[in-house]
């Protein structure tokens, strides 16, 4: 049988699969023990990993033009700046969204494309809800088109805690929108940069699911 066929693991990440089995086993071994301050810790670790792990279903927008948002989380802000560096985008709009410990840290792209290019940056673990994150911290780029030709670009960040950047995605991998492209774990941050005619229909301080919450409705490309 598939681990991800296990009832305890099917709603899990593969990715957390070995995280949430290696501390429930560590839980009955010192249960069996007797260590009874020492099960419960890890009882509680399990629990909290399978949480952070967890990989729900998402239903994206039909609408042809919308953007969902990358990532589960709180937008901190939304601006407009120059592209990221190596995206091949000059003027974009960029949308910031923060996610603590307790979001599903599941990343999905924000819409449906060809992937042109990704580039990962080792670098420093400030704070994800900084600003200087985005330029400093350890990331990871993902570059895409769509049917029409306007380019995406998402920055998957590193934060204080956060020390591994998964990305599943490659040049020439296409993507459907809301579909699952990367993870970060435990605490981070994801940049979304979009062409500046973006109609944006979220605020500062807004909650967003990845893959479901619309951000903004792309210019017509014609």
């Amino acid at each position: 049988m598939k681990l991800s066929n296990l009832p305890l693991l099917d709603k899990i990440h593969p990715e957390g699969h070995r995280w949430v089995l290696g501390l429930g086993l560590a839980t009955i071994i010192f249960f069996l023990l007797g260590w009874g301050w020492l099960w419960k810790l890890t009882l509680l670790l399990a629990i909290f990993t399978g949480s952070f792990f967890r990989d729900p279903t998402r239903y994206p927008p039909f609408r042809d033009g919308t953007v969902v948002s990358p990532a589960d989380g709180r937008v901190l802000s939304v601006t407009q700046v120059d592209g990221p560096e190596l995206s091949g985008m000059v003027e974009s709009t960029k949308i910031s969204i923060f996610m603590s410990v307790f979001n599903v840290h599941v990343n999905r792209s924000p819409a449906a494309g060809r992937v042109l290019e990704t580039h990962y940056k080792p670098g420093k673990f400030f704070s994800a809800n900084l600003d200087k994150a985005s330029d400093e911290n350890e990331r990871n780029l993902v570059v895409i088109e769509d049917e029409q030709g306007r380019r995406i670009a998402f920055v998957q960040i590193a934060g204080l805690i956060a020390r591994r950047i998964v990305c599943f995605v490659g040049p020439d991998d296409t993507l459907e929108k809301g579909e699952r492209f990367g993870l970060i774990r435990f605490g981070s941050r994801v940049d979304l940069y979009l062409p500046t005619e973006t109609e944006i229909d979220i605020s500062v301080g807004q909650h967003v699911k990845a893959g479901e919450t619309i951000i903004g409705y792309l210019p017509d490309a014609g």
